[in-house]
C-alpha cells in the first residue's frame, strides 16, 4: 500500500508518497499540498490493485531501443523480419528513434505519417509497424496509451487510389510467352495457368508436381532477403494450397521434369533458387518490352489466371482457394467488377419476390 507523509526539512514540496511497485521496489514521489498527494496515493494504490500500474520512468526507453526489442523478439519468416528492420530504419528511426515512449504525442505521430514520402499504398504497412510496436508497449506497461491508435487518436493515413484490375488477354499472354527466352517461358506459363505469385513459382520442386492428378502443390517460396534468394515459408495459411492444372500446362511440365527430374524446378546461372531482381531486369522487362507490353508486371499473368476462372462461371470461393487469399474479401476487393453484373437477372428476381405479394398501386386521382 502507498502511504502520505510530511517532510519537515523545509523543501518546498513537503509531501512525499512513498509505495512499492509490482516488482516490490520503493518509489516516492513529492507534492506541494496535501491534497495532490492523497489523489495520487489513491490513484497508484488502485492501480496496483487491478494491474495496471505503470513505472513512471518506465517509458523513458526510447522508441529505437524498445523497437528493437520488439523486432528480435517477432517469429517473422525471414523476409517480413528484413522488411520490418528496413522501415523502422529508413522511416521511422529518423524522427521518433530518440525520443522517449511516453514524450510521443498523437500530433507528432500524424506529422510523421504526412511526411513521409512514399506512396499511399507503402505508407500503410510502415505505420502498421510503429503502431504494433506501441500497442506492445501498451501491454508491457511501458506506456498507458498508445499515440499510433487511430481509433482513439483519429490518425488520418493517406487514401488509397481505387485500382481497377485490367487482365492482359489471351493474345498479349502468348506474346510474353513467346518472347521469355526458352529456359524461363514455363515460369510465365506456370504464373497464366496455375495463377502462382512469382516467389511461388521460383519455390517450385519437382515434387510438387503430379502428373497423373494434375496438379501443383504450392508449399514454399522463394524470396530476397538482404539481397540473397531465400527458401521461405509462405504468405498465410490459405497460400499452402494445391492447385488443379489444365492439359496444357501438364504437358509443359512433364516435358520440363524429362530434363530436370528433381529439386527446383527453375534455377539460376550459378545453380540456385531464381533472384527476383535479376530475373527482372535480365529475362521479364526484356520479354514484355519485346512483346511491345512495356511496364506489365509478372503478376499481371496471375491477374489474368483469376479473371479466366471468372470468366468461365467459377464461384468467389473457388477463386479465393485457387488464389491463396486469406479470404473471399480479399479476392472480392481485387476482382469484384470482373464479375458480371446482369441487371436484368436482378430486375426479375425482386419482380419474383413481390409481384404475388404487393397490392397493385394505381396513380392517385387526386381524392
Amino acid at each position: 500500500m502507498a502511504s502520505v507523509e510530511k517532510r519537515d526539512d523545509g523543501r518546498p514540496r513537503p509531501w512525499l508518497v512513498r509505495w512499492r511497485d509490482e516488482a516490490g521496489k520503493q518509489r516516492k514521489r513529492a507534492f506541494t499540498r496535501k491534497v495532490d498527494a492523497d489523489r495520487f496515493r489513491s490513484e497508484v494504490e488502485h492501480k496496483l490493485n487491478v494491474g495496471e500500474y505503470i513505472d513512471p520512468k518506465a517509458g523513458r526507453v526510447t522508441f529505437r531501443q524498445y523497437a528493437e526489442q520488439w523486432r528480435q523478439a517477432q517469429p517473422h519468416r525471414p523476409n517480413t523480419a528484413y522488411n520490418k528492420a528496413s522501415q523502422l530504419t529508413k522511416h521511422a528511426y529518423p524522427v521518433l528513434g530518440t525520443r522517449p515512449l511516453a514524450a510521443i504525442r498523437p500530433s507528432e505521430i500524424q506529422a510523421w505519417v504526412t511526411g513521409l514520402d512514399l506512396a499511399p499504398s507503402s505508407v500503410r504497412p510502415v505505420y502498421s509497424t510503429v503502431r504494433a510496436i506501441f500497442a506492445a508497449a501498451v501491454r508491457d506497461r511501458l506506456i498507458a496509451r498508445s499515440p499510433a491508435d487511430r481509433k482513439d487518436n483519429r490518425i488520418s493515413l493517406p487514401e488509397l487510389p481505387r485500382k481497377h484490375v485490367v487482365p492482359l488477354t489471351v493474345e498479349q499472354v502468348e506474346r510474353i510467352l513467346k518472347n521469355l527466352p526458352v529456359a524461363y517461358r514455363l515460369t510465365g506459363l506456370v504464373a497464366a495457368g496455375a495463377g502462382l505469385r512469382q516467389g511461388e513459382v521460383f519455390g517450385l520442386q519437382a515434387v510438387d508436381v503430379d502428373l497423373d492428378a494434375r496438379t501443383l502443390k504450392v508449399d514454399r517460396q522463394v524470396q530476397l532477403v538482404d539481397s540473397r534468394p531465400t527458401v521461405a515459408p509462405l504468405k498465410n495459411r490459405p497460400s499452402y494450397r494445391t492447385v488443379p492444372i489444365g492439359q496444357v500446362l501438364a504437358d509443359a511440365l512433364k516435358a520440363h521434369l524429362d530434363d530436370r527430374p528433381d529439386g527446383f524446378l527453375f534455377l539460376d546461372a550459378g545453380g540456385g533458387p531464381l533472384h527476383r531482381s535479376r530475373f527482372g531486369d535480365n529475362v521479364w522487362r526484356p520479354a514484355v518490352k519485346a512483346a511491345g507490353l512495356p511496364g506489365v508486371g509478372f503478376h499481371e499473368l496471375r491477374h489474368f489466371y483469376a479473371s479466366a476462372l471468372i470468366r468461365a462461371g467459377l464461384s468467389v470461393k473457388v477463386v479465393s482457394a485457387r488464389l491463396g487469399h486469406g479470404n473471399a474479401a480479399e479476392t472480392l476487393n481485387t476482382y469484384s467488377h470482373l464479375w458480371p453484373d446482369d441487371e436484368d437477372r436482378t430486375r426479375q428476381a425482386i419482380d419474383d419476390a413481390l409481384k404475388a405479394h404487393v397490392p397493385h398501386m394505381r396513380p392517385s386521382d387526386g381524392k
